[in-house]
């Protein structure tokens, strides 16, 4: 077994360009997990996830290049996006480390598109050491900051650091050092920050650090939009319902994420997007 063995899929592909590329492993057990990582290391994607059938669904583990992670949204989206491929469209049920949701995977035309069901969500104010941290770490300042999106800790499978900026010009601008996030991120447990700026109430533009695995940035978090979206439910944003993501755009790699928001506080967040195939 190498990673030869893994499919590279990039999920919330926009028209058949950008998305954030992914490997999904499928077997009939999974590897052991000193096994995943090195093959996670190899392939060098923010997230590779290795599945396998478990009862009437599937067990599936996450891993960065440097670490295992609780959940990955772009990667599940990829591996709905395989799993339709190979198997039919349909819902697959997914038990995770800390969690059990869903993904669905469905044909449409010559591309793939896939929804998944991410874990509960909650939301809390961001401490102020970590606020401060985090603005030094970036180059922000508080005047820089939107009043209406206070900082916060946001978790949907994964605890995020959700950070929203006054103006597009800001989000642009985003720099930091890797160690010193890598840093940052593993002292306050946060998995990455979303650094979001809202352009309409239901059209957001987000970056994504993630140095807690190692990676400068995502072009497409569905996780970290997820804990984006049940914290806007959380602050009483009015969202209509659903919110499109734009990320990437800074990277050249745009990514395009839907997430559906129930009205039920703590539900889960319903988040979809394109998937398509890598050479």
């Amino acid at each position: 077994m190498d990673h030869d063995d893994i499919l590279r899929i990039a999920a919330f592909a926009d028209g058949g360009v950008g998305g954030n590329p992914a490997g999904v492993w499928l077997g009939e057990a999974l590897p052991p997990a000193a096994l995943m990582q090195r093959l996670a290391a190899e392939v060098g994607f923010s997230e590779t996830v290795f599945a396998a059938p478990q009862g009437e669904g599937w067990r599936a583990r996450y891993f960065s290049p440097e670490a295992e992670v609780p959940f990955c949204g772009h990667a599940t989206i990829a591996l709905g996006a395989a799993l339709a491929r190979r198997f039919g469209d349909g819902i697959y049920p997914l038990t995770l480390n800390q969690a059990s949701i869903t993904v669905e995977g469905r044909r449409e035309g010559e591309g793939l598109q896939a929804a998944l069901q991410a874990p509960p969500t909650r939301s809390a104010p961001a401490p102020e050491a970590l606020v401060d941290a985090a603005l030094s770490l970036f180059g922000y300042t508080r005047a820089g900051l939107d009043p209406r999106i206070p900082p916060a800790l946001a978790h949907a499978g994964a605890d995020h650091m959700v950070l929203a900026l006054a103006s597009r010009e800001l989000l642009a601008a985003m720099r930091y050092e890797l160690d010193a996030g890598r840093r940052l991120m593993h002292a306050h447990g946060v998995v990455t920050v979303v650094l979001a700026w809202a352009e309409s109430p239901h059209r957001f533009h987000t970056r994504n650090p993630f140095a807690a695995g190692g990676v400068y940035e995502d072009p497409a978090t569905g996780a970290g939009t997820a804990a984006l979206a049940g914290y806007l439910r959380d602050l009483g944003w009015p969202h209509g319902g659903r919110i499109e993501v734009v990320q990437g755009e800074d990277m050249g790699m745009r990514s395009r994420l839907f997430a559906g928001i129930p009205a039920a506080p703590g539900s889960s967040i319903r988040v979809s997007g394109a998937a398509r195939f890598m050479a």
